[in-house]
């Protein structure tokens, strides 16, 4: 294993490879720090095309070394080409990510592995975590296929799509009378007193390096060439960060030609705090969410402010999609493509949309969107395109309604 230990974003200050959340100075995120000599021996071209069908081929350039038994196999998704697409929007080529491929249905199925990982390697027997839906499936899943327990806290009045699924895994779930920011802040003070591995507290170093596996996989599916943008949904602002960070691993590495990807994020309008700070040149401000992109409403995002950066650095743009624009961009991207991606999909095309209209993205790009998760968790914006026409079992009558003349 690569990493050495974990290091402060804000003060700098180093922590061991343990279950920390947070640095215990300043309170600011920690990431984990790899020696970069060993990954130059050990992340190699030829090492990783060897490597497992899953995640887990980009083992040294993850914080927990690989389970024996790789379970559920989450990651390398497919990449696929959406040219009908590309020409409604004026873009020349337009790939499609889709983490719909996942165990789970969802890129969060990515983040788990990790941080279950980790957990097990603490001697850890419960997978915990605050969620929006996506979460709550992978953890229940993971927990399922590792023999854990797993308890999830959810708001109240989560699609029930989602909780349907979380609790067919065997998961103890919390409905919580409140928003996700209301599950998160309960699930922190709980893990100062009961002994689960919180993949998003205590374990998010770890955790949250599982989405660098995105821009890996982009990378390598390319034939190790960088796209030019990649548009991402924004909720926590880990997702976007942390792509960005996965292709300047390679970069440095030279394990890719091209330049660094510039990043596009999207937030829905109803919850976009991080979309109004990279507009204002602020920081990101805590918000009460009002949005019906669920999995994406998170009003005090926890790395907000890195999303911004990663994105202002690579030269990229932030946009807030109208709400009533949501579930046109669901149908817009199933109809073109027959990718049936969830909300958060939906206000992913909508910023892609915008971002070619105003230049932020060129006719000539390559452009990769990522498909986070599966329309099937959220059809609700979506089932106003439901009005079948009731027929008759007779073909004649149905020959005469379309006007067919034998």
């Amino acid at each position: 294993m690569s990493a050495t230990h974990l290091s402060c974003r804000r003060c700098g200050r180093d922590q061991p490879l343990a279950g920390i959340g947070t640095c215990p100075a300043c309170f600011a995120p920690l990431d984990p720090i790899y020696d970069k000599g060993e990954l130059h021996r050990s992340a190699t071209r030829e090492q990783i095309e060897a490597g497992p069908d899953s995640l887990w081929r980009y083992a040294p350039l993850l914080p927990v070394a690989p389970p024996a038994d790789d379970r559920l196999s989450p990651g390398l998704t497919p990449l696929v080409t959406a040219p009908r697409l590309a020409a409604e929007l004026g873009l020349a080529e337009l790939w499609l990510k889709l983490d719909t491929a996942n165990p789970t249905h969802s890129f969060k199925d990515r983040v788990v592995a990790v941080a279950c990982a980790k957990a097990q390697e603490l001697g850890l027997d419960t997978l915990a975590c605050s969620s929006t839906g996506n979460l709550a499936n992978a953890v229940a899943a993971r927990a399922a296929a590792e023999g854990m327990d797993a308890v999830v806290f959810c708001p109240y009045d989560l699609e029930r799509e989602k909780l349907v699924a979380t609790a067919a895994y065997g998961a103890k779930l919390f409905a919580v009378r409140g928003s996700y920011d209301d599950c998160s802040r309960l699930t922190v003070e709980l893990s100062f007193e009961l002994p689960w591995g919180f993949v998003n507290v205590g374990l998010r170093s770890y955790y949250a390096e599982g989405s660098k596996t995105v821009a890996y996989e982009i990378s390598e599916q390319l034939g190790w060439e960088l796209p030019d943008v990649v548009v991402s949904p924004i909720a926590s602002g880990s997702l976007i960060s942390k792509v960005g960070r996965g292709f300047d691993d390679f970069l440095e590495l030279g394990l890719v030609t091209g330049l660094r990807p510039r990043l596009v994020g999207a937030q829905a309008a109803g919850c976009a705090p991080v979309a109004a700070a990279f507009a204002d040149g602020g920081r990101v401000r805590p918000i009460r969410p009002s949005t019906i992109v669920r999995s994406l409403a998170i009003g005090s995002p926890a790395d907000g402010d890195a999303a911004v950066d990663a994105v202002r650095q690579s030269g990229g743009a932030i946009y807030a999609v109208p709400e009533t624009d949501v579930g046109v961009e669901m149908a817009a991207l199933a109809a073109a493509t027959g990718v049936f991606g969830e909300t958060a999909a939906g206000v992913t095309l909508g910023a892609l949309r915008q971002a070619a209209r105003d230049g932020t993205v060129q006719r000539s790009d390559r452009v990769v969107l990522l498909v986070t998760g599966d329309g099937l968790k959220t059809p609700g914006p979506v089932t106003d395109r439901f009005d079948p026409t009731e027929i008759a079992p007779d073909a004649d009558a149905l020959l005469a309604e379309l006007g067919v003349v034998l």
